[in-house]
């Protein structure tokens, strides 16, 4: 029994449960209601019966002594005939008394109506006295009421002392029936009023069992199918064969599901592809590239990074710690750093500090290199949380290396910068000191070695100052420029220099060149730096060329946009590795070819030059043939729509021809 009241208990538990606290709420309020107004309506049915008791109780009383008054005289007498006679007529004229008795002083009952009923008799023959109450005076003359239950119902009992002049007869007792139109309505409207409180209940319990099964079981499985989405399950559905709003509901559901299922799909090929384009991009990148997570557990390496630290690709580098496969330099530099940013350290870094950490280190495996490592964390889009940390590593060999160069043509410059300042002053205070001693041919060769120097020593700072003075953010005035002019005042001012060294000076222009959008002193100075390393570089007997020409319009733009220069010698051409850094500053190639005094500047100044005309310098070169560098200048035209305009359209890439190919290889055809 105790078993299973404890399932019943648990059963009544997980069904109360079930409930939402809305529904809970609302039943509590229908039992305050209902217990309310079942209360209120017990409390009129009892106020009814209560005035009910006290009517039949007064009407009791008035019965009882009225019947005492009339009976008494006869009792006195001992007329048991007309007391029988009396008793029954007043018996018969009122129909709500049940019966009547009479006692004598000693309460023993000597009449009683009606005979005919067995109750009675039964109560003659086996109760022959009347018990009278405890609280029944015989010394007073108000009736005594009360009322209980008997078997046919609620009998109101009047006990009547009779009293003739100052003597106690003895007593009469009258069982009055209740008002039975005030009983019928009594029992009607708690009858009603139960059924009320019934039908409430019922109704509540069937709308409770219509809500689960028509409205609480569905939003349940809404409910889960929710939960179930929100959790990234788009294959979710409800089956569920309802109508109306809640059928609507559950068919817009599954749609929704269905349309969010299709989307991830889309998403995921979408991130994948867009996953695959960046780990693409980070793998062709120059710079090593290491992503790790929180954990300093590595997710992604590029190649440049697994070459730069030596990490062969069958070595399984995603997925351990980084500090475990980082070569011993490298570990013993960035292990303090790393632990600080994933142990939350760089919270207390400004927020304008927090995003790169760099170090500079020299590795010596695999190869000889110098490197530059930036920690770079990753938050969230609130700045707080660390996502990951992405370490950026550059190969700076070439970067220090042409520091060094740098540094080395600061020593050229100042070793150049001294000798021909101490020839200078050595010549000109033997000059001054012993020039009565030399003869003619001695003084003239000293002051002639002494111009020589100041030459080179005017070329050295006349390089450097424009130099620095193209790398500022000066800005040049540009107009109509006839390119014609500037070729020919070049070649007159090479012209002695090239008969000099044994070498021909040819230039191959087009009669109708239009005029170019640039500046004449800045195209002035390129053309004779280009020549004159075209003479530096040729032997006695070589040609050095300038042809110029109008470059054929293409399909765009029907009119012709630009003019090519070229400039070709027969020299003693360039190699492939030096082209590539030909033009950074302080390079000379003469160092490695022959010992021709220069500064590694020319070509610099001419590189810079032609980025102001917004150009670029392009050079074809062929060891012991000869070598041609050329350049695109924009066509000056007075209907331009401005000279922003000009410049922007002459950014296209000079080596954009009709074929895609420079026009010609002019050392070739030389």
């Amino acid at each position: 029994m105790l078993r299973l009241l404890t399932q019943l208990k648990v059963v009544i538990h997980r069904w109360w449960s079930d409930f939402t606290l809305q529904t809970r709420l609302m039943a509590a309020a229908t039992l305050v209601v209902s217990l309310l107004m079942s209360g209120l309506t017990f409390w009129a049915v009892n106020s009814i019966q209560e005035d009910a008791r006290l009517n039949d109780t007064r009407f009791g009383r008035d019965l009882g002594l009225l019947l005492a008054a009339n009976v008494a005289p006869l009792v006195e007498k001992s007329d048991r005939s007309e007391l029988a006679q009396l008793s029954r007529r007043f018996y018969q004229s009122a129909a709500s008394i049940r019966y009547m008795l009479y006692a004598d002083e000693e309460g023993g009952i000597f009449f009683g109506i009606p005979y005919s009923e067995s109750e009675v008799q039964n109560s003659l023959s086996i109760q022959r006295r009347m018990q009278l109450p405890d609280s029944f005076n015989q010394n007073v003359d108000e009736p005594m009421v009360r009322q209980h239950q008997t078997p046919g119902g609620e009998v109101t009992d009047v006990f009547v002392p009779l009293r003739h002049g100052d003597r106690y007869l003895g007593v009469v007792a009258l069982g009055i029936d209740p008002n039975p139109t005030v009983s019928a309505s009594s029992n009607l409207t708690r009858d009603v009023t139960i059924s009320v409180f019934v039908s409430i209940w019922v109704m509540v319990i069937l709308g409770a069992v219509f809500n689960a099964l028509t409205i609480t079981k569905p939003i349940k499985e809404l409910l889960l199918g929710v939960k179930n989405i929100a959790t990234g399950n788009f294959k979710q559905r409800i089956d569920l064969p309802l109508g109306g709003e809640l059928g609507e509901l559950i068919v817009s559901f599954n749609d929704m599901a269905e349309r969010l299922e299709r989307y991830e799909e889309q998403n995921i090929e979408e991130l994948t592809a867009q996953k695959a384009k960046l780990e693409t991009l980070i793998s062709t990148i120059a710079d090593g590239a290491v992503l790790l997570d929180e954990d300093m557990h590595v997710v992604h390496v590029n190649p440049a990074a697994r070459r730069i630290f030596g990490w062969d690709t069958d070595i399984p580098v995603v997925g351990c710690n980084v500090l475990q496969c980082l070569p011993d330099g490298v570990r013993a530099e960035l292990t303090r750093p790393l632990y600080q940013i994933a142990t939350g350290h760089f919270r207390h870094i400004p927020v304008r500090e927090r995003d790169v950490t760099e170090f500079r280190l020299v590795l010596s495996d695999p190869v000889q290199r110098t490197v530059r490592i930036l920690l770079n964390t990753v938050l969230d889009q609130a700045r707080e949380n660390l996502k990951g940390i992405a370490i950026t590593v550059q190969d700076i060999t070439r970067e220090v290396e042409l520091n060094e160069a740098k540094s080395q043509f600061i020593s050229n410059v100042s070793h150049e910068l001294r000798t021909p300042l101490f020839n200078i002053k050595s010549f000109i205070e033997t000059l001054h000191d012993y020039g009565e001693d030399l003869t003619e041919e001695e003084r003239r060769e000293f002051l002639g070695t002494a111009n020589h120097e100041t030459d080179r020593l005017t070329r050295l700072v006349n390089d450097v100052l424009d130099l620095s003075r193209l790398e500022s953010n000066r800005r040049y005035h540009f107009e109509a420029v006839e390119i014609v002019q500037a070729i020919e005042q070049t070649l007159r001012t090479h012209q002695l220099n090239a008969k000099d060294r044994g070498l021909v000076l040819i230039q191959e222009v087009d009669p109708e060149l239009p005029t170019i959008l640039g500046n004449y002193d800045l195209l002035l100075q390129v053309f004779s730096n280009l020549v004159g390393n075209a003479l530096k570089f040729t032997e006695s007997g070589g040609i050095v060329m300038i042809r110029a020409y109008v470059l054929p319009s293409d399909n765009h733009e029907p009119r012709p946009q630009y003019v090519r220069i070229e400039v070709s010698d027969t020299g003693i051409g360039i190699e492939p590795e030096d082209q590539a850094v030909l033009f950074d500053r302080f390079f000379r190639v003469e160092n490695r070819v022959h010992t021709l005094e220069g500064t590694g500047l020319g070509l610099s100044i001419v590189q810079n030059i032609v980025a102001k005309h917004h150009s670029t310098v392009h050079l074809v070169s062929e060891v012991g043939t000869g070598t041609t560098f050329w350049f695109d200048l924009a066509i000056f035209r007075e209907d331009a729509p401005s000279f922003e305009a000009l410049m922007n359209a002459s950014t296209r890439s000079p080596a954009d021809t009709v074929d895609g190919t420079s026009s010609s290889n002019s050392f070739a055809k030389i």
